[in-house]
């Protein structure tokens, strides 16, 4: 009986041309890709699990997914035939060996996700696909305040997607948990340059939630939605009460924690 594997692979994605990470019929997706490149190489039919499934357009620089396998091929050697079969907007990051419990979003202790704001008049045409362009006036002292209204504990069904055709926050028997309910360790903003650039870090995130979030920090900036209001709106549970989803170009998947 062949020895089954379980392996470990860090990859790093340009989002912009994918339907997002879960495979999709007749779309091109990260999932999707991998599915068809391992069976290329090793004859055998898979379905590698991520971390998480980053929307459409969203990016990453070190998702993980877990896949087992029953192939011999050396861990150096599969990276190497990977990238060389993906398209160049995926690169495999690397290949281990992981204990067979190991299971890519299931194990996740920890979730890093960044959002790029670009404040200048002019988007360099190189950057336009990795961030959202924002250059008008924004009090990003109030933003930046506004931060640490999301640490800790909460029920995060306000900053949740919502099931158009149930108009209820979506919730997903494989989303981190049993509920909304996520703990948010640390919750930032901070100016790179032309960037303002949120970045958080939690123990698993709904779906739309940092998008969800930044939507409604922009509603702070604009001097829309006050500090109390922030909290009002955590507190109210209900997603009709937070402001628009950010768009998906400004979106990274910075690193999941083991």
């Amino acid at each position: 009986m062949e020895l089954q594997r379980n392996l470990k692979l860090t990859i790093a994605y340009d989002g912009h041309d994918f339907a997002g990470w879960q495979i999709q019929p007749d779309q091109p997706t990260i999932q999707g890709s991998l599915v068809s490149v391992i069976e290329h190489i090793t004859g055998e039919k898979t379905l590698p699990q991520g971390s998480g499934r980053t929307d459409a357009g969203v990016h990453a620089l070190a998702q993980v997914a877990s896949v087992c396998t029953q192939s011999p091929i050396p861990l150096w050697n599969f990276r190497k035939a990977l990238n060389d079969l993906l398209p160049a907007a995926i690169r495999i990051l690397s290949v281990e060996e992981a204990p067979p419990e190991f299971h890519a979003r299931k194990s996740a202790l920890a979730k890093t996700y960044e959002y790029r704001i670009y404040r200048g008049e002019i988007c360099p045409p190189f950057l336009a696909r990795y961030v959202y362009h924002h250059p008008y006036p924004l009090n990003e002292l109030g933003m930046i305040e506004a931060a640490s209204v999301v640490l800790g504990k909460h029920d995060f069904t306000s900053f949740a997607a919502v099931d158009p055709e149930r108009k209820k926050p979506e919730f997903k028997k494989d989303d981190a948990g049993v509920n909304n309910i996520r703990t948010i360790y640390s919750s930032a903003w901070h100016r790179n340059g032309d960037e303002l650039i949120y970045r958080v870090r939690g123990n698993g995130f709904l779906h739309h939630m940092v998008r969800n979030l930044v939507g409604t920090y922009l509603m702070v900036g604009k001097g829309n939605v006050s500090l109390l209001d922030l909290q009002r709106i955590l507190e109210a549970h209900d997603r009709s009460a937070a402001s628009a989803t950010a768009p998906a170009s400004g979106l990274f998947l910075l690193s999941v924690e083991y």
